[in-house]
């Protein structure tokens, strides 16, 4: 083979490999910062992995809240019609949380089944849900129930 191909086709070569290895750990990143969301239905199904960072939400089960008296530590129950997991969160909740509400949690699924969250999400006006929660309230045929029970609080 001629100096000059032999010296071309390395050089290609070291390219491709570059571009591959930079790549697969574009890759690599971009798999360890996925949030996947998750019902209830399917963290009490066993579907959410255990330890990994997930986001779950739903409906704020009434009743449900209980406030630690001397930490910031808040627990409640969230239910998407079907199943109902127990959220644990540790902090300033947001002003427009309150039960009955759709909120969205991110955190991680611990050995009880209990979502430890280290961010809660609440919806910002009156019309809005989170479009998770939404298709899950769907699904479960539970998205008529709160928006009747919404239309009761507003008058």
């Amino acid at each position: 083979m001629n100096p000059v191909r032999k010296k071309r086709l390395f050089i290609i070569l070291g390219l491709l490999a570059g571009v591959g290895i930079a790549v697969a750990l574009a890759l690599s990143a971009l798999q360890q910062n996925i949030n996947l969301f998750y019902t209830p239905t399917q963290i009490v199904n066993g579907e959410a992995p255990e330890g990994a960072r997930i986001r779950a939400g739903g409906l704020v089960e009434v009743g449900s809240l209980q406030r630690s008296e001397d930490s910031l530590t808040v627990t409640f129950r969230v239910t998407d019609g079907k199943e109902t997991v127990t959220i644990r969160y540790q902090g300033i909740l947001p002003d427009l949380f309150r039960e009955g509400q759709g909120i969205v949690a991110l955190g991680k699924v611990n050995g009880d089944g209990v979502l430890v969250a280290d961010e809660v999400l609440a919806k910002h006006d009156e019309n809005y849900m989170p479009p998770e929660v939404t298709q899950a309230l769907e699904q479960s045929g539970k998205l008529k129930h709160y928006e009747g029970a919404k239309q009761e609080v507003k008058q």
